[in-house]
């Protein structure tokens, strides 16, 4: 013991962190997601257990109760295990509820962040979620959140410049409605697509036409006026 709980960044291998390399470099097992990417792997020792765990809308390679139990074995017969997560393992990453089962077990850990994709993604290509003439403050939602709930938390009335919805691309339809109670139709929306990654793209539309396009996850969705700020920036029309 201990566990490295490690954001692996949103996709691309390079935006992991130095201080996560270090903890990958000593592993003895590493579990990773189905979005942390495959090259990072590659700093682990060849001697190390990988242990896949990945998660992804309408497959679920594991529950999270049995991903929990699982962390908790490998750490008691291990000396350094290595839980990989994509993005930063507490922006809607459940990285939470793996250490509420850790302390439960007394088992110590370390967190180390990593870049999100609600970040990453648009930073990357240039695209500001910030800016002082449109944008002074954002928002980042789960688009997907848990059914089994009492009560929802998503009221989609944020009213923040910028609103970011990761894991949202398979309630468009349902949620973009729900925000146009809020927000003009005509407010500017795109979904940007494999953020980070050579196969990167974005999808251009509004509130009202959004969630008519063909998007491929992953993908986060981005609403408001900062598009046209990159769109100009790009010299987009």
């Amino acid at each position: 013991m201990p566990v490295y709980l490690i954001g692996a960044g949103p996709g691309d291998p390079d935006l992991i962190t130095l201080k996560a390399v270090k903890a990958l470099n000593k592993a003895d097992v590493v579990l990773y997601d189905y979005l942390a990417n495959d090259e990072i792997l590659k700093h682990a020792p060849d001697t190390a257990k990988r242990i896949y765990v990945g998660k992804k809308a309408g497959e679920h390679y594991k529950t999270q109760d049995e991903i929990n139990q699982l962390i908790i074995e490998e750490a008691k017969e291990n000396e350094n295990v290595v839980r990989l997560k994509g993005g930063d393992p507490f922006v809607f990453g459940r990285g939470g509820e793996e250490l509420l089962a850790l302390a439960e077990e007394g088992i110590d850990f370390e967190v180390i962040p990593g870049v999100t994709s609600a970040i990453g993604a648009p930073t990357s290509m240039a695209f500001p979620i910030t800016h002082r003439a449109v944008a002074t403050s954002f928002t980042v939602v789960t688009g997907h959140e848990d059914p089994t709930k009492e009560n929802k938390q998503v009221k989609w009335d944020y009213t923040a410049d910028t609103l970011i919805i990761l894991m949202g691309i398979g309630n468009i339809k349902e949620n973009t409605a729900e925000i146009m109670k809020y927000r003009d139709p005509d407010t500017p929306a795109c979904a940007i697509e494999s953020g980070t990654l050579p196969n990167e793209r974005v999808v251009f539309g509004t509130l009202a036409t959004i969630a008519d396009k063909e998007i491929n996850t992953p993908a986060i969705l981005v609403i408001g006026k900062v598009i046209d700020v990159f769109k100009q920036i790009k010299g987009i029309e």
